[in-house]
């Protein structure tokens, strides 16, 4: 598991710049990243290294990551969002 030191790095990682992707990934950082197991943390913390454009489509589900580590990730943030929204 993460540090606290380094789930405000993550928490300050999830800040990109677009509206759109802070929308779906600071609410899931701060309310759903502690639950996932380590795996998954790990996975998060992956895809905090990709570009914004790759983000935006990955999330609104237009294409999948070529990487399965990261479709999975990818689909439990979405499943979250949608849960989120409705």
């Amino acid at each position: 598991m993460v540090s606290e030191n380094e789930f405000k790095r993550i928490c300050w990682a999830c800040r990109r710049g677009m509206l759109e992707l802070d929308l779906v990934m600071e609410p899931f950082v701060q309310k759903r990243f502690r639950d996932l197991d380590e795996g998954d943390q790990q996975r998060f913390i992956k895809l905090l290294e990709c570009e914004d454009t790759e983000l935006f489509s990955w999330f609104l589900g237009r294409v999948e990551p070529e990487d399965p580590e990261l479709v999975k990730i990818v689909r439990i943030i979405n499943a979250y969002a949608k849960a989120a929204a409705s």
